[in-house]
């Protein structure tokens, strides 16, 4: 996807570390990143086109509309995150005129005030980085809990190397890091009054691009050192016995194996162990209670030191694999993807179509009982439809490498047409009409049998004996660029047959097909698309990379690749259904008149 992240600071803030972090692994993972801001200090692969949201008359206002506007019509933009109360107040603004979703992360508590909560600003999703946020949104602002998700700071947990051993010195010491300015100022300020009397100690203060005069009279202090803003903060905790801080410092802290004593702007929490680590989660380690109370006893202050200072490595450990669970950039980002997604899908109203054939014949003789085929006649007309509409046909071999991150990408109409079974069929009328229009579709094939045994002998409802293509069909087809995925090897209910029966009918037709085809395959059908987790699981981990069902599926393609929604046609429906089938909108009217019958049944 294109995406615009939008910041507003006049210093490195944690924010920043957040956005640039996100950015760097969408943009790994696929995804085009602008980011604008006032100012931008950490390294990024993101493009950064500067605005000044800190400017805030109403004429500054305008002339940031106008901006966004032109960013997101030359780049293509689909989706806005912003990170600040400045920066999200103009690109709500230019999201509603655009047409796109806003995304908000929220960092800290909101002014709670009559204009914020008339325009909140807060965009289509709104994210809280920890529980206290979600709180203070939802009591103070009034904002709906259902719109409100927490996510924490995205982290790249392998960066920071475990290292609790105890550094072995006689003089320890302990580094407090966070702004010098604001409230975290006041915070460090109050630190370093208590700490100065601890003995057998060293204090690095860590942050800030210039240090307030008040802090002057710290300077003539040997045990304290003013390191400012530095590069390397990862490297100092490391080499540090002890670190005080809040945020990104406190995560960064346990990642590493150190000890923590979390104090943020808001809350002194003390040393963080298995047991207060829970508290802060929900605050961020200290910086945010979700009324507008600040919270400090620096009583404990001495013995959470102590202790700190003589923590085991076994409670180290333990921190760190709940810390490495909560933050996981992976698994954030793969939450921010879905929720991009979602997000545009359900304000544009569109998502591609995946379409179900399964025959298609000449004329009613060849029909069969159970109604599953299209007319060459009708087939040539939805191909011609499609044609004249400029829409695209591709493979879920043409989505591989993040590829369908691309598909609302402007000049992009999709649409990706399946066949279920492999009929012969599809190889003597469907083939010759699809290279008639010069498109592509995807056929799922049952490995092991040569004709529809599975439909033949049912027994509420047989149906007439019709064969499935041959190797050489196949092969003929593969080359033109039809794409060949799996179907199990003798088409069974997967969800209904016991789970090891379920996985060698997909893993083995899997290894046949592959064999004859001498490549991998990318893509499976289940048989009557059917599935349960286990099932899907057992897919997902076969090495396949998307998977189709019927209409079950959520209406956004990417929220799961192995439970994609398609849409079936029939010789029952008309052009104008077919029109409507393919418009990328269909699903929408679908769930909603299916939501409206359920509600119905219900009633009676």
């Amino acid at each position: 996807m294109n995406i615009l992240m939008a910041l507003s600071q006049l210093e490195v803030t944690g924010a920043e570390v957040y956005a640039v972090t996100l950015s760097n692994e969408l943009i790994n993972k696929g995804n085009n990143v602008i980011i604008v801001s006032d100012t931008l200090t950490k390294k990024t692969n993101a493009e950064y086109i500067p605005i000044n949201f800190n400017k805030r008359n109403f004429f500054q206002r305008i002339k940031q509309i106008s901006q966004l506007l032109r960013i997101i019509k030359e780049k293509d933009i689909q989706v806005v995150h912003a990170h600040s109360r400045a920066s999200s107040w103009s690109c709500a603004i230019a999201c509603k005129i655009a047409k796109i979703p806003l995304i908000t992360t929220i960092h800290g508590r909101q002014p709670v005030h009559l204009s914020r909560k008339i325009f909140k600003a807060l965009g289509n999703e709104t994210i809280a980085i920890c529980e206290n946020v979600k709180t203070h949104l939802n009591k103070e602002l009034k904002v709906n809990n259902n719109k409100i998700t927490v996510l924490r700071n995205p982290i790249d947990c392998s960066l920071y190397e475990f290292n609790s051993k105890n550094l072995q010195k006689n003089i320890k010491t302990i580094s407090i890091i966070g702004r010098l300015s604001g409230p975290k100022g006041e915070v460090t300020y109050s630190l370093l009054e208590k700490l100065s009397s601890i003995e057998n100690i060293k204090i690095q203060v860590i942050g800030g691009k210039t240090i307030p005069d008040k802090f002057n009279i710290f300077k003539n202090n040997n045990k304290i050192e003013f390191l400012g803003y530095i590069n390397d903060v990862n490297c100092k905790i490391k080499n540090s016995d002890l670190i005080i801080g809040a945020g990104r410092v406190a995560i960064e802290a346990i990642l590493s194996g150190r000890p923590l004593i979390a104090v943020g702007e808001a809350k002194y929490i003390g040393l963080i162990t298995p047991k207060t680590l829970k508290d802060g989660l929900e605050s961020n380690f200290g910086d945010i209670n979700w009324q507008n109370t600040q919270q400090f006893n620096w009583d404990t202050l001495p013995t959470d030191i102590s202790q700190g200072l003589n923590m085991t490595e076994t409670d180290l450990e333990i921190l760190r694999k709940e810390i490495y669970n909560e933050f996981n950039l992976t698994t954030i980002v793969d939450s921010f993807e879905k929720l991009y997604a979602r997000a545009y899908v359900k304000i544009k109203k569109y998502e591609i179509p995946v379409i179900m054939y399964h025959r298609v014949i000449k004329d009613k003789s060849e029909s069969g009982v159970h109604g599953i085929y299209v007319t060459t006649e009708q087939f040539e007309k939805h191909l011609k439809y499609l044609k004249e509409n400029n829409y695209q046909t591709i493979t879920f071999k043409d989505l591989t490498n993040n590829k369908y991150k691309q598909r609302f990408n402007k000049g992009n109409k999709f649409v990706i047409l399946t066949f279920d079974d492999g009929y012969e069929d599809n190889y003597t009328y469907a083939y010759p009409l699809l290279k008639k229009y010069g498109f592509k579709s995807v056929i799922f094939l049952v490995s092991n049998l040569n004709y529809n045994k599975w439909d033949v002998d049912s027994k509420q409802n047989p149906e007439k004996q019709f064969d499935l293509m041959n190797f050489d069909m196949i092969k003929e087809m593969e080359e033109y660029g039809i794409e060949f995925g799996g179907h199990t090897k003798t088409h069974p209910k997967l969800s209904a047959i016991p789970l090891d029966k379920a996985a060698t009918e997909i893993l083995e037709s899997k290894s046949i097909l592959e064999k004859k085809l001498g490549h991998k395959l990318v893509s499976f059908a289940y048989p009557y698309g059917l599935l349960n987790d286990q099932v899907k699981d057992i897919v997902a981990n076969s090495g396949y990379e998307f998977a189709v069902a019927t209409d079950s599926g959520d209406i956004c393609f990417s929220e799961d690749l192995f439970k994609i929604r398609r849409i079936g046609i029939f010789s029952t429906n008309s052009l104008f259904t077919f029109k409507r089938k393919v418009s990328g909108k269909y699903n929408f009217i679908k769930i909603k008149r299916e939501a409206k019958e359920n509600k119905k049944q219900n009633k009676l």
